[in-house]
């Protein structure tokens, strides 16, 4: 009996030394995760406020082009922007500018610190509805990627196209009529003055950000004082400029890390719920992640692999149209003064714009189908013959526009 009971007793000893291991063991497994995940709470809380100091300097740039392109108004530089002044080569300038820097964010947002500086809002109008057209390339190279499956290109080109097909329509019914009327100018001008109370200042005296902003500023023309007037005003709009791609390069970076994931659950909730949802859903994304690009890219694998039609795929991107104004407005609220309406008119036009775009093209029977049709056109077309994608991206983003500058500048 012995012999019996006292492998037994062995046995349950070990056995408790191996659950004192395992318990050891899962302790210290917990112990792991919880400090992992406070470490991955602290680093993205990290990520956070750097995306806090990318705006601070987002807002620092939109004033020095602001204050750059003011000192030189004051002696000849202002014929640097008279080719502007031809509304057809603002148009080209726009998009040619957005296609380079593929960001409507970034432009709109040094237009809005040319603006500010003296810029006319007349000027301006075109290039942001160049800046639409050309920020329409990132989705249709992100297509370009399904080129070795004749179906799944077929379908992702369509999606991104689609966006393109808008928002070029979009600038033939808007550009002649502000040619000749001048609505959205008008509409946004009274809508500035209406935010912007003169008698109170409510801006010029109390805005923060320009307080905040101010020491900064202060530095940076102060280091430029001992160069000429016209030198000093250029290099600071050639400063804030840079300054403006970096930020939103860097911040829309950071945003893809922390909520594109997230972007895309919403995403995949959302869709098929509707045109009004889509249109929703396409905003608030964009406005989370700060690129209208980054948003519409999305979908485009989505497409391709066949998870959403083109039907629904449509009103999302007419969000991230609306979208993708956010930069804008967050831009002219730093201005103040007396530049502070032409600054938030400008902004305004690109929101009002864009919502109009939408109420008038997606709302009308007889437009709606438009863009979808010339989408599904143009992809028919590149599925069969694949080098006429990059003939027509090419063609629409650089070398026609380019031409055109040619000409119009000739004559």
């Amino acid at each position: 009996m012995s012999q019996v009971i006292e492998p037994a007793h062995t046995e349950s000893a070990e056995q408790a030394v191996v659950d004192d291991a395992s318990d050891e063991m899962f302790t210290g497994h917990i112990d792991t995760n919880h400090a992992d995940a406070n470490a991955n709470r602290g680093y993205q809380i990290l990520r956070w406020l750097c995306v806090g100091v990318l705006i601070y300097v987002l807002i620092v740039a939109v004033r020095l082009i602001g204050v750059g392109f003011e000192s030189t108004t004051g002696a000849q530089a202002k014929e640097l922007f008279l080719l502007a002044k031809n509304p057809f080569l603002g148009l080209i300038i726009g998009t040619v500018a957005t296609a380079l820097i593929q960001s409507s964010s970034t432009v709109t947002s040094i237009i809005v610190g040319l603006v500010a500086g003296g810029l006319p809002v007349s000027t301006a109008i075109p290039m942001v509805m160049g800046a639409n057209i050309g920020t329409t390339l990132t989705n249709t190279l992100v297509s370009l990627g399904h080129v070795s499956d004749k179906h799944e290109f077929k379908r992702a080109f369509a999606a991104a196209t689609v966006h393109d097909s808008f928002n070029l329509l979009s600038v033939a019914i808007f550009f002649p009529l502000e040619l000749f009327f001048h609505p959205l100018e008008t509409i946004c001008h009274q809508l500035a003055i209406a935010f912007v109370d003169r008698e109170s200042v409510a801006i010029g005296e109390m805005n923060v950000l320009k307080t905040a902003t101010a020491p900064v500023i202060d530095i940076a023309t102060d280091a430029a004082h001992g160069l000429s007037t016209l030198s000093s005003g250029i290099i600071l709009i050639v400063v804030g400029i840079s300054l403006i791609i970096l930020t939103i390069t860097l911040m829309g970076k950071l945003l893809k890390e922390l909520m594109v994931g997230r972007a895309r659950d919403i995403l995949y909730t959302a869709m098929g719920r509707g045109s009004i949802v889509g249109i929703l859903t396409g905003c608030l994304i964009t406005v989370v992640v700060q690129s209208s690009s980054t948003t519409t890219s999305l979908m485009i694998p989505l497409a391709g692999a066949g998870v959403f039609d083109l039907a629904q795929i449509y009103p999302f991107t007419l969000g991230a149209n609306i979208g993708t104004c956010i930069t804008a407005l967050l831009a002219a609220a730093v201005v103040s003064g007396s530049e502070a309406i032409p600054a938030i008119e400008i902004a305004t036009v690109h929101l009002v714009y864009n919502t109009l775009s939408v109420l008038i093209v997606y709302g009308t029977p007889f437009l709606r189908p438009l863009p979808i049709m010339g989408a599904e056109k143009l992809a028919a077309v590149a599925s069969e013959r694949k080098y006429l994608a990059l003939v027509y991206v090419l063609s629409v983003f650089f070398v026609i526009p380019g031409l055109l500058l040619g000409i119009t500048t000739l004559t």
